[in-house]
């Protein structure tokens, strides 16, 4: 093989997964290492709950060991497929980094809520909206469940697309891999309940740090979307996102609902019922209008839209990172 070619490739291999997530998305019927990582979570609680008498030790070398380890192991076969044949290591990396990334995915449930709700199905709708979001949607109207969908796409065009792109970037398959542990302990383990209080507060401290910067570039890369969406505002993004970041419960996920609430003129966030408990949040994009069922579509394409600045922003630093 041409040697410039096998240097050249594992530059390939983020747009290469990216575009296989954007032709593909999630199918189900492929095995994916999310569904193992879980797993592996399920196994690993009870035996660092048995080795460490302290619950915030536990719970601390519990979330490095996953991390790390999965990272490590990633690594080495990562590194074995390129040292066999670079169109090994390519192919390999890029199956690794398209399982990272939930553009399609996370699309696909949005306009299949916005299908539901457009033929006047709205017990179907609130089903659909129940899997994807925490809170107790039993009472929504129409008007509500749009407001959740359009919330879960703002909120996880970070944590889903990314952060993924950006761990990528800097460090391959393998820390993106990582950042995927990271993210799914969090949503297995970083509650603030009598279980997971003290054991799962390492867990949901690492995922703060690790999508702090993502979450504060999403603003931009938003802003630069809305050029590409019909009756979306960059400049009514970047000032609500900026202005309205922090308002939020998590000190990530404000950011992105901030700026789509100002590209979308309209209110998000706000008071919400989780397990029967009613959590009084602010609202964000205060003294914009109420979301309607046509702004589950154009969040959808605003999503789709910053996802592709994202990456071709994440590869351009990879070819940075790539000469040190």
């Amino acid at each position: 093989m041409n040697a410039a070619l096998g240097e050249w490739l594992p530059w390939m291999a983020l747009p290469a997964a990216f575009a296989l997530d954007a032709l593909l998305g999630d199918p189900r019927w492929l095995p994916h290492p999310v569904r193992w990582m879980g797993r592996t979570i399920q196994l690993a609680e009870p035996l660092f709950r048995r080795w460490f008498k302290n619950e915030l030790l536990a719970g601390l070398c519990f979330a490095l060991s996953l991390i790390l380890g999965c990272w490590a192991l990633a690594f080495l076969i990562v590194r074995q497929a390129y040292g066999l044949h670079a169109l090994a290591g390519f192919a390999l990396e890029t199956i690794m980094l398209f399982y990272c990334f939930s553009a399609r995915s996370l699309a696909q449930a949005a306009l299949e809520i916005d299908a539901s709700l457009a033929a006047g199905e709205v017990d179907r709708a609130r089903s659909q909206v129940a899997m994807i979001v925490g809170r107790d949607v039993e009472r929504y109207g129409a008007d509500d469940i749009a407001r959740a969908t359009v919330e879960t796409v703002a909120e996880n065009v970070v944590d889903g697309v990314l952060s993924p792109l950006f761990f990528a970037a800097i460090g391959g398959a393998p820390l993106a891999l990582a950042y995927k542990m990271v993210n799914t302990l969090d949503s297995m383990v970083g509650y603030k309940n009598p279980r997971y209080l003290l054991f799962g507060r390492a867990a949901a401290r690492i995922d703060d740090a690790a999508n702090f910067l993502p979450a504060r570039l999403s603003v931009g890369l938003i802003a630069l979307a809305c050029r590409l969406v019909a009756g979306a505002s960059s400049r009514r993004a970047l000032a609500t996102g900026w202005r309205e970041g922090a308002n939020h419960a998590s000190p990530n996920a404000g950011y992105p609902e901030a700026a789509f609430a100002g590209a979308l003129g309209v209110r998000l966030n706000g008071p919400n019922s989780y397990h029967g408990v009613l959590v009084e949040k602010p609202y964000i994009g205060v003294g914009l209008g109420s979301v309607t069922l046509g702004h589950i579509r154009q969040a959808c394409r605003l999503m789709t839209w910053t996802s592709l600045a994202g990456c071709l922003v994440a590869w351009q630093l990879s070819l940075v990172v790539s000469l040190f």
